[in-house]
């Protein structure tokens, strides 16, 4: 388009819709950021770790791989519907690394476990339950949309489905292999700190 020669007095501006899902898209992208910071800021405030935040937040970006493979292998482009699948998606990945670090956490401050890797297995094992049980109602209740690729008025909806759908697997399976190994190397010294302060408030 710049390349086109145009007389004097002509310009070309790109408008109307496709000017507005730009727009769309920028806010979209602004109000991640903004999500992904009120996440880390959440976590600051309740386990006072940038470090326990960090790992937590851990499972965002696994999460993003099975998103990204199956927007891939189902053809949808990136667009405004499937990036709010990916903020959806935040949250629930986030909420499954909290699951499993507090209770690390709890089962050292109340159940007398040291730090160590058989107490992260035993943490692992009982929380593992209701991750699967949030990953498996979620995948079932997104199939419909996910089969509907096609169907009047699921244009929407369809994008935001292959994205939360593909980060549920993901996410579930390399947050249960990788969120343990990552705690054992890197959390420590934050949780160590959480047991020296005073109070029975669990995590």
């Amino acid at each position: 388009m710049d390349r086109t020669r145009l007389p004097g007095g002509y310009f070309v501006s790109v408008e109307g819709q496709f000017q507005a899902q730009e727009q769309s898209q920028r806010l979209i992208a602004a109000l991640a950021l903004g999500s992904l910071l009120m996440i880390f800021l959440v976590l600051y405030s309740r386990y006072r770790s940038s470090r326990l935040a960090l790992i937590i937040m851990g499972n965002i970006p696994f999460a993003l791989v099975g998103s990204v493979i199956a927007m891939w292998i189902a053809g949808v482009s990136l667009s405004v519907a499937s990036m709010v699948g990916f903020i959806t998606l935040a949250g629930i990945a986030t909420r499954n690394g909290i699951l499993k670090i507090s209770h690390y956490i709890n089962l050292c401050k109340f159940e007398g476990e040291s730090f160590g890797w058989p107490m992260i297995v035993r943490g692992s094992i009982e929380r593992l339950t209701p991750v699967l049980m949030t990953a498996l109602v979620a995948a079932f209740a997104l199939t419909p949309l996910l089969l509907a690729a096609d169907a009047p008025g699921k244009e929407i909806l369809h994008p935001v489905a292959v994205v939360i759908f593909g980060g549920l697997i993901s996410s579930t399976l390399l947050d249960t292999l990788l969120t343990p190994l990552i705690f054992w190397k890197l959390g420590q010294r934050p949780l160590e700190r959480l047991l020296a302060e005073k109070g029975s408030d669990s995590y």
